[in-house]
C-alpha cells in the first residue's frame, strides 16, 4: 500500500463545492485584492483566535517581517529565536534588517528553552520570537516574563499551530503580535500562499496593514517604505471555507495522533506537554537511526519527511554568524534523530495501520 506523507486532494475533497462556489463568487464580482472577502477573513479569523484585529498579508515569512517592522524592530537589532524550525523565521527576522539570534531548546517540545533564553539576550536584543512547533505552543509564559523585564517585544511564530492552546488561550493571543501562515499544508491552509499577523494593537494592525500595501496611509500617499504583500481575496474565500472546519480538523489530527501514540513501538512519540492542546500539524517522532527507518519506510511506500535536517544555524546562508556544530546541542540532536509520519485529515484508517505496522517492525531489529 502507498501512503503518502499528505495528500491536499483528500483533505480538501468534502468541501471542494463549497470551495469552488467562493472562488466562483470572487470572480463574478471581479475584485482580486484587498476587497471583501479580506475584510471579512481578516474579522473572522480575528473571532476565531481571539483577538481584536488580524492583517491579511501574502505569506506568512512576511507576517513575522512586517510584524516586527509594525513593532518598531529593523536594522541593529537582535532577535533571539530558534534554529530548530523551518529557516524561513530567521529569513524574516533577516529581512526585517535585524540579526537572528538562536538559543537553543529544550528536549521535550523541541521549541526555545526559556532556561536558556537570557544568556542569549544581549544589549542589542529587541525581540523574541518563540516557534509554536509541529502543532504545539512554546513555554509562552516564562519566555513572556523574561521579556517584559527586559522591554523586548514577542512576536508568536504561530505558522504550524492554528487552533493551539496554551494554558486554555489560544496561539496567536499571547504575545505583542503572531504572524500565521496558510501555506497549503498547514492546519489552516489556502490553495496557494497566505499569511495573517494577528495583534491586540490596534496601532500594530494599522502599521501592518500599511506596511503591506507599500507603506501607503491613503491611495497614493506613501508615508513609510513597505512591500506589496496582501492576501488577494480568492485565497482569502478559500480561507473563510476553510475556517469554519479547522476545529473539526483538528479533532481528526488529534484523533489519529492518539492511535499512532497507541500503537508505535520502539520510537520516541511526541508528548503533548502540561497545559498545552497540541494540534498535530506534524507528528514528528524521533528515533537514534532515523535515516535508517526512513530507508525502511521508503520502501514500505510510506512517505516520510525531515522536519528539519539542518539547522537554521548550521545553513549556508547564517555562516557569518560563526556558529559551528556543537554550538546547540539540543537543536543539532533533534535534526538527526526527527522523522514526521503521515497524518492529515483524510488519512485513511488503513493506512495508518500500514505505518505502524512499518515502523513496529523496523524497531526491534534496529533499536
Amino acid at each position: 500500500m502507498k501512503v503518502p506523507f499528505n495528500d491536499l486532494a483528500a483533505q480538501d475533497a468534502p468541501i471542494r463545492d463549497a470551495l469552488l462556489a467562493a472562488l466562483r463568487r470572487v470572480v463574478e464580482r471581479g475584485r482580486y485584492v484587498l476587497g471583501e472577502e479580506v475584510r471579512a477573513f481578516e474579522s473572522e479569523f480575528a473571532a476565531a483566535v481571539g483577538v481584536p484585529h488580524a492583517v491579511g498579508v501574502g505569506n506568512g515569512t512576511d507576517a513575522i517581517t512586517l510584524a516586527l517592522e509594525a513593532l518598531g524592530v529593523g536594522p541593529g537589532a537582535e532577535v533571539v529565536t530558534v534554529a530548530h524550525t523551518a529557516a524561513f523565521t530567521a529569513l524574516a527576522i533577516s529581512r526585517a534588517g535585524a540579526t537572528p539570534v538562536f538559543c537553543d531548546i529544550e528536549s521535550a517540545g523541541m521549541m526555545l528553552d526559556p532556561a536558556k533564553l537570557a544568556a542569549a539576550i544581549t544589549p542589542r536584543t529587541r525581540a523574541i520570537v518563540p516557534v509554536h512547533l509541529y502543532g504545539q505552543a512554546a513555554d509562552i509564559e516564562p519566555i513572556l516574563t523574561i521579556a517584559r523585564a527586559r522591554g523586548l517585544k514577542v512576536v508568536e511564530d504561530c505558522a504550524q499551530a492554528h487552533g493551539a492552546l496554551y494554558q486554555g488561550r489560544a496561539v496567536g493571543t499571547l504575545g505583542d503580535a503572531a504572524a500565521f501562515s496558510f501555506y497549503p499544508t498547514k492546519n489552516l491552509g489556502a490553495l496557494g500562499d497566505g499569511g495573517a499577523v494577528t495583534t491586540a494593537s490596534a496601532e500594530v494592525a494599522e502599521a501592518v496593514r500599511a506596511l503591506r500595501n507599500g507603506g501607503q496611509s491613503d491611495r497614493y500617499r506613501h508615508d513609510r517604505i513597505g512591500v506589496n504583500s496582501r492576501l488577494d481575496e480568492l485565497q482569502a474565500a478559500a480561507l473563510r471555507v476553510k475556517l469554519g472546519r479547522l476545529a473539526a480538523a483538528n479533532d481528526a489530527r488529534r484523533a489519529q495522533a492518539a492511535r499512532y501514540d497507541a500503537a508505535l513501538k520502539g520510537v520516541t512519540l511526541p508528548r503533548e506537554l502540561a497545559g498545552r492542546r497540541h494540534v498535530y500539524h506534524l507528528y514528528a517522532i524521533r528515533h537514534a537511526r532515523r535515516d535508517a527507518l526512513a530507508k525502511h519506510l521508503e520502501a514500505a511506500r510510506i512517505g516520510t519527511i525531515v522536519h528539519y535536517p539542518i539547522p537554521v544555524h548550521l545553513q549556508p546562508a547564517y555562516a557569518k554568524l560563526g556558529l559551528g556544530p556543537g554550538s546547540l546541542p539540543e537543536t543539532e540532536r533533534a535534526a538527526a534523530e526527527v522523522l514526521s509520519l503521515p497524518l492529515y485529515p483524510g488519512l485513511a484508517p488503513q493506512a495508518q495501520e500500514h505505518v505502524i505496522q512499518a515502523v513496529n517492525a523496523f524497531a526491534p531489529v534496529h533499536a
